[in-house]
C-alpha cells in the first residue's frame, strides 16, 4: 500500500521592410549573432563558392532542428509534470466518480458540468439545443449558455470525444484534463519561440522553458484549477505574442507577413473565445500598439493590421456567442475605433520638431481617450450593457483608497487573489535566478527605447532618416518590452493577473541572457569587446545558468513529484450522495456560488445562482440568496428564496462561522454593511450603521425555533452542511380568518 498524506480539500476556490542604416540595432541580428534565427524564419543561408566548407550549408538547419527538438522535450516535460502533480495531489486515478467531480472546485465544476452534459445528451444536436435553451443553471430562467459563457471548448471536446474511437481506452474526464495539460505544452513552446525570435538563439528558448517549469507556483495553477478559463486562453495568448514578435521582425517576405497575420488572427480568436476577460487583456495590448505608434516604432500598415486583427477576433467571437452585447460594449473596441478615427483626422501628427511632436501626441491622446469613453458610454446605453459593471466597480474601489459598501466590489476586494502581488513572489522568482537577469534587461532596454523614441520624435528629415532612427530599436523587441512592463504593472496591482506576466517574463529574461546586442553593449562598457569573447559569453552564461538550475532544483522537483497525497472531503461526498438519492431531479437548490457549481456537476439539480458572475440579474439574485447569512427574519428569507424558485437551501458552517477572512471581509460582514447593520465581533463600526432587529438566519435556523420550523424543515446535516427544505406558506382559510377575528 502507498502511504499518502490526506489533504483536506479547500472549501472556497503590405507593410514596409525596414533595413539597418548602419551600426548594430538593439535586438537586431548583428554580425556577431547566430544564424539560426534566419533558419527559424524559413530562410537558409547557402554558402557556395570555392573554399567554402560543406558543413556551413546545412549547419543552420541542424541548429534549427536541435532547437525545435529541445522545444518539444521541454513542452512534454511541463505537461508530464503538471499531470503527475495533479495525480499525486489527489490520487485522482483511485477516486470514485463523485470524488473526481468534487475535485473540480468552484467555477471549474460549473464549466466541466457542460462537458459532461454534452456527453450525456442523446446526440450533439440535442446537446447544443439544451445549452442554447438552458433552464437548469438558473431557476425560473431560460438562458443561452453559449451566449452567456465561454464554454465552446467544452462543446468542442465533447464532440471530439464522441467522434474519436477512444471510448474504450480513455475515460471522458481524462480526455478533458489531458487536453488542458497539453495546452501547457503549447504554452512552453510559445514562450520558447518568443525567446528564440528575440535573441536569435535557441538556448534562450531552452532557458525560458526551464524557468517556466521551475517557477510553476507563479506561472500556472492548472494542476488544481483545471477548468479555469485562463488555463485554456493563456496558451493562445502566448502563441499570439510569438506571432506578433515574428510579424514585427524586419526583412520578412510578403508571404511570411501574410502567414503571420493569419496566425495572429487565429490565436487572437481562440484567446477571445475561451476567456470572458479577453477584452481587458486586449485593451492593454492595444495601448502597447498605440504607444509604439506614437513614437514611430511601428509603420502605419503594421499598426492598422494589429488593430484589425484584434477587432476581427472579437467580432468573430461576438458572432459565435450569439451577438453577445458585452463584447460590443468592451473598452478595447471603443478604443480601437477612436484611435483609428483620430489618427485618420490628424494627418500631420508625425510632422514637426520635438516639442511640436510632444504637444501633438498629448493632444492626440486626449482626443483618443475622450472619444473612447464617449463611444463606450453611448454603446452601453444603446445596448443596455451591464454585464461587466462589477469589474469597473472593483477597479474604481481598488484605486479609490477608501472603503466601499458595494457588495459586488467587496467580494473581489476581500479575496487575496485580487489584492496586491505579495513580495514573496519576487523572492521565489529570485531564487530561480529569473529576477536577476530580468531587471537589468528591463532597465537596459527601457533606457535604449527611450533614447530611440526621442530620436524618432526629433527627426525632421525625410522618411529615410526616420526609418533609420526607428531602426535604433527593433519593433518586435519594443513590443515585448512594453508587453512585460504593462502586464507587470497589472500583476503588481492584482495578484491573479500575475500568470499573464510571469510566463512572458521568462522569455524576456532569457532574451537578456542570450542576446548578442545586450552583451555587446555590456562588453563595450567594460572595454573588452571582441567577437570571440562575445561568442563565449553568449553561450557559456545560459549553459551555466541551466546547469546551476539543474543541480539546485532537480532534487526538489523529484521530491515534489514523489510526494503522495490523497483527496479527502467526506462531508461533501456525503452531501452530494444524499442530494442524488433523496431529492427530486427537478429540485431547485440555493446556497453559495461555489457549492452550487459542484451540486450541478455531481447531481444535475437546478440552481438559483452560480459563480459565472458576468450578468447583472444573476449578481442581484446572488446577493439576495446570500441573505441566509445575514440578519434577516425567517419570513424575509423564505420569501426571497421562494422568489428565486428554491426548494432547498444549503447552509455552510464555514461561511456562517467564517474565520478565514479578517473582520469586515467575512461574507456575513459584507452583507451586514450592505444592509446597514453593525458587524459581529469587537471593532469599530461606522456611525450610520444600526443594530439588526433579527438574529443571523444561518445560526438561528439551527435552533429549530417555532418561527423557523414553520417555514423550514431540516432534511440533512453533517459537520459541515445543513440542508433545509422550504415549506409552503399556509393560506388562511375563511374559517381561520373568522376565528382570528372573533378572538379577543
Amino acid at each position: 500500500m502507498e502511504c499518502r498524506k490526506r489533504t483536506r480539500a479547500s472549501e472556497s476556490d503590405g507593410p514596409s521592410v525596414r533595413r539597418s542604416s548602419g551600426g548594430t540595432a538593439i535586438g537586431s541580428d548583428g554580425s556577431d549573432g547566430d544564424k539560426e534565427g534566419d533558419c527559424l524564419q524559413g530562410t537558409s543561408d547557402t554558402f557556395s563558392g570555392s573554399g567554402t566548407l560543406v558543413w556551413r550549408s546545412w549547419l543552420p538547419c541542424v541548429t534549427m532542428t536541435t532547437g525545435l527538438v529541445m522545444a518539444v522535450v521541454l513542452a512534454v516535460a511541463q505537461a508530464w509534470c503538471v499531470n503527475a502533480i495533479h495525480e499525486n495531489l489527489l490520487w485522482f486515478s483511485q477516486l470514485t466518480e463523485v470524488e473526481r467531480e468534487i475535485s473540480f472546485r468552484t467555477e471549474c465544476g460549473l464549466y466541466y458540468s457542460y462537458y459532461k452534459q454534452m456527453l450525456q445528451a442523446p446526440s450533439v444536436q440535442e446537446g447544443l439545443l439544451e445549452l442554447i435553451h438552458d433552464n437548469l443553471t438558473e431557476s425560473r430562467r431560460t438562458i443561452n449558455l453559449l451566449q452567456r459563457m465561454n464554454i465552446y471548448q467544452e462543446v468542442f471536446l465533447s464532440v471530439l470525444y464522441r467522434s474519436l474511437p477512444i471510448k474504450t481506452y480513455l475515460e471522458p474526464v481524462y480526455f478533458y484534463i489531458y487536453t488542458v495539460f497539453s495546452l501547457q505544452a503549447v504554452y512552453v513552446i510559445a514562450l520558447y519561440l518568443t525567446a528564440w525570435l528575440l535573441s536569435g538563439s535557441w538556448l534562450a528558448g531552452a532557458l525560458a522553458g526551464v524557468w517556466y517549469i521551475l517557477n510553476r507556483v507563479d506561472t500556472t495553477r492548472v494542476e488544481f484549477t483545471i477548468s479555469l478559463r485562463e488555463n485554456w486562453s493563456l496558451p493562445f495568448l502566448a502563441l499570439q505574442v510569438a506571432a506578433i514578435t515574428c510579424y514585427l521582425r524586419p526583412q520578412l517576405t510578403s508571404l511570411q507577413q501574410k502567414v503571420m497575420v493569419w496566425l495572429m488572427f487565429v490565436t487572437t480568436f481562440c484567446f477571445c473565445l475561451t476567456w470572458q476577460f479577453n477584452q481587458f487583456i486586449l485593451l492593454v495590448q492595444a495601448l502597447i500598439i498605440y504607444s509604439l505608434d506614437c513614437v514611430d516604432l511601428l509603420t502605419t500598415s503594421q499598426v492598422t493590421t494589429l488593430y484589425l486583427v484584434q477587432v476581427s477576433g472579437l467580432l468573430s467571437v461576438w458572432l459565435l456567442q450569439f451577438c453577445n452585447s458585452m463584447i460590443l460594449g468592451s473598452l478595447v473596441l471603443s478604443f480601437i475605433v477612436a484611435a483609428l478615427f483620430v489618427r485618420h483626422c490628424q494627418a500631420d501628427l508625425k510632422v514637426g520638431g520635438l516639442l511640436v511632436r510632444l504637444s501633438k501626441i498629448l493632444l492626440h491622446s486626449v482626443l483618443v481617450f475622450l472619444l473612447t469613453f464617449i463611444i463606450n458610454y453611448l454603446t452601453k446605453k444603446a445596448l443596455q450593457v451591464r454585464s461587466d459593471e462589477h469589474i469597473f466597480k472593483f477597479i474604481k474601489s481598488k484605486f479609490a483608497f477608501r472603503p466601499t459598501r458595494d457588495f459586488d466590489a467587496s467580494l473581489y476586494l476581500c479575496e487575496e487573489a485580487f489584492g496586491l502581488l505579495p513580495l514573496d513572489t519576487l523572492e521565489r522568482l529570485a531564487d530561480t535566478l529569473l529576477l536577476y537577469p530580468y531587471i537589468p534587461t528591463l532597465l537596459l532596454l527601457s533606457g535604449t527605447l527611450a533614447i530611440a523614441a526621442l530620436k524618432n520624435l526629433r527627426s525632421e528629415g525625410g522618411s529615410e532618416e526616420k526609418d533609420g532612427a526607428a531602426e535604433a530599436f527593433r519593433p518586435d523587441v519594443a513590443y515585448n518590452l512594453l508587453h512585460t512592463l504593462l502586464y507587470g504593472l497589472v500583476a503588481f496591482s492584482t495578484m491573479r493577473m500575475k500568470y499573464i506576466w510571469t510566463g512572458h517574463m521568462c522569455a524576456v529574461a532569457a532574451h537578456g541572457v542570450c542576446s548578442a546586442e545586450l552583451w555587446t553593449l555590456l562588453l563595450r562598457a567594460l572595454r573588452c569587446n571582441s567577437r570571440i569573447l562575445l561568442r563565449i559569453v553568449r553561450y557559456a552564461v545560459p549553459l551555466l545558468v541551466i546547469g546551476f538550475l539543474y543541480f539546485k532544483f532537480w532534487p526538489k522537483l523529484m521530491n515534489e513529484l514523489s510526494e503522495l497525497r490523497e483527496f479527502y472531503d467526506p462531508d461533501t461526498v456525503e452531501l452530494m450522495t444524499w442530494i442524488s438519492t433523496k431529492t427530486p431531479k427537478q429540485a431547485v437548490f440555493a446556497g453559495s456560488m461555489q457549492l452550487l457549481a459542484g451540486i450541478k456537476l455531481c447531481t444535475g439539480r437546478v440552481l438559483t445562482n452560480h459563480p459565472h458572475y458576468e450578468d447583472k440579474d444573476l449578481r442581484d439574485r446572488t446577493r439576495q440568496v446570500y441573505q441566509v447569512y445575514a440578519r434577516r427574519s425567517p419570513e424575509d428569507v423564505h420569501e426571497i428564496l421562494r422568489a428565486a424558485g428554491a426548494d432547498y437551501v444549503v447552509l455552510e458552517n464555514s461561511i456562517c462561522y467564517e474565520r478565514r477572512h479578517r473582520r469586515g471581509c467575512r461574507l456575513r460582514d459584507l452583507l451586514d454593511l450592505a444592509n446597514g447593520h453593525i458587524m459581529d465581533g469587537p471593532g469599530e463600526n461606522d456611525p450610520d450603521l444600526a443594530p439588526a432587529q433579527h438574529p443571523r438566519f444561518c445560526e438561528a435556523v439551527q435552533t429549530d425555533g417555532a418561527a423557523y420550523a414553520a417555514l423550514f424543515t431540516r432534511t440533512f446535516q453533517n459537520k459541515t452542511f445543513h440542508v433545509y427544505r422550504l415549506k409552503k406558506k399556509r393560506r388562511k382559510t375563511p374559517r381561520s380568518l373568522s376565528e382570528s377575528a372573533a378572538a379577543p
